[in-house]
């Protein structure tokens, strides 16, 4: 996802200094920008249960030290999980400022 949100912002912005910018140009990004949103909303959700879980079993390693595996098991996967989250919400909130700007120079 990360590569091809990229490669989107990279055409929006040769597209933006060619000066070739039309309305179906905005609308496609207006769609774009509800796709990704979805998709931040699914890594929020997932990001969020693996700190949630994360918490559970760190709570729980007085009573059996297994939880200790298991908590570290989950933050294996939490810490990527939250650097992914990060980059995907600022790449969409730089999609916002595109849109800003486009509607702006009409």
């Amino acid at each position: 996802m990360k590569q091809y949100i990229d490669l989107y912002i990279e055409d929006l912005e040769k597209k933006i200094k060619m000066k070739k910018v039309e309305q179906e140009v905005i609308e496609e990004l207006l769609i774009k920008i509800e796709f990704f949103n979805k998709e931040r909303i699914i890594h929020l959700i997932i990001t969020l249960f693996y700190a949630l879980f994360t918490v559970i079993f760190i709570c729980h390693i007085r009573v059996s030290i297994l939880y200790l595996i298991f908590a570290l098991f989950t933050i294996c996967f939490l810490i990527p999980y939250i650097i992914y989250y990060f980059k995907l919400e600022s790449r969409v909130q730089y999609l916002y400022k595109i849109y800003d700007k486009l509607k702006n120079s009409d």
